[in-house]
């Protein structure tokens, strides 16, 4: 029980630093690449081409949370990673709320109907991996 709450946790945990990290790299990044089309972060928020990388990148980070989550989970790995999932869509559901002009809506939604696979994937990815014999060495 209590390795299953630290895997859900350390994939939500895992997945909020990764994203967060790519974001304050690509953020700044985009506004100089194109400074015409991006001039401020309000800008980045309603841009179609850069919400769909932002897209690209949430559900990369979600895929890897869950792949945490079954990682250090000892059984149930795919379940937990997505409950992991499920609650990371509950929490976006609250920051939509909080912040309804932050992103379109088409945003919001695309994000959170592919966040339960991303993350699902991700749990399927690791316990495939769990299973795989290890190769002798040659």
């Amino acid at each position: 029980m209590v390795r299953s709450v630290l895997g859900v946790l350390a994939g939500i945990l895992t997945l909020t630093v990764a994203s967060f990290a790519i974001e304050a790299v690509a953020n700044p990044l985009l506004m100089r690449t194109f400074p015409d089309a991006l001039p401020n972060e309000a800008a980045l928020n309603h841009n179609v081409p850069v919400k769909l990388l932002m897209l690209a990148y949430t559900l990369l980070c979600v895929a890897l949370g869950g792949y945490v989550t079954a990682w250090v989970a000892h059984h149930s790995k795919v379940r937990l990673a997505i409950i992991m999932g499920a609650l990371e869509l509950a929490m976006t559901v609250g920051a939509m709320i909080a912040l309804p002009g932050h992103a379109p809506l088409w945003s919001w939604i695309t994000g959170m109907v592919l966040m339960i696979p991303a993350a699902w994937c991700g749990g399927v990815i690791r316990a495939g991996s769990a299973k795989q014999p290890v190769a002798p060495n040659a």
